[in-house]
């Protein structure tokens, strides 16, 4: 099931998972941002494995808001203890928690592929309601991979939005393969580049990428 489920994927545990996750991680029982997050059903998102993850778990991930330490808190679960799981929020839906000086930006984003969605810092803001954004934040993206030719110009407008952006744009373009941050995609001409799986970082050729090869 682990397999099944792609980095950013967001989950909500079930009640007997958050019993389990706060007997696995009796401290965190003792900070009330957790407690508080379990009771308002806020989710967690999946992540890429570490070598601590036990077999057959799902890994996640909290990460607090800097109120809170920025803490990226690991975490892991059965997927029996899951109850729902969606794809990150789309720009679109979050547009409306961004920053007024984010709005033209993201009206240029939405226009290019209305699909884009988001995570980091303006996601979990929209998601939970808790202060994520501050004056450096990023805005992070995903765009779905197309072909190799629709690729190449979505890659050369994102570029031509994210110079005069008041924000740095960061994400991926995601594939079969995994996602790439897209700035490698253009720099890497043909040259291999680093593609984020949903187990492990692993190389591949930029044109086997865009082609929707699987490693």
């Amino acid at each position: 099931m682990s397999e099944a489920l792609h980095r950013h994927t967001m989950v909500k545990p079930s009640k007997a998972g958050w019993t389990a996750i706060l007997a696995q991680h009796p401290e965190l029982a003792e900070q009330p941002i957790i407690e508080s997050w379990a009771r308002a059903g806020h989710p967690l998102v999946v992540r890429r494995p570490n070598c601590g993850d036990l077999a057959g778990m799902i890994p996640l991930g909290l990460p607090l808001p800097p109120l809170y330490g920025k803490r990226r808190i690991t975490l892991a679960l059965a997927s029996s203890e899951i109850i729902e799981r969606a794809p990150p929020p789309l720009l679109a839906d979050a547009a409306t928690t961004a920053p007024p000086a984010w709005q033209e930006t993201i009206d240029r984003l939405l226009r290019l592929l209305p699909e884009t969605r988001t995570f980091g810092s303006l996601a979990w803001q929209h998601l939970t309601g808790l202060p994520y954004l501050s004056d450096g934040s990023d805005l992070d993206l995903l765009w779905p991979l197309s072909s190799t030719r629709e690729t190449n110009a979505l890659l050369s407008a994102i570029a031509e939005i994210a110079r005069h952006a008041p924000m740095r744009l960061d994400g991926e373009i995601v594939g079969a393969a995994g996602g790439v941050q897209w700035r490698e995609l253009i720099a890497a001409d043909e040259h291999d580049i680093l593609v984020k799986g949903p187990v492990a970082v692993h190389t591949m050729s930029r044109t086997a990428f865009l082609s929707g090869a699987v490693p």
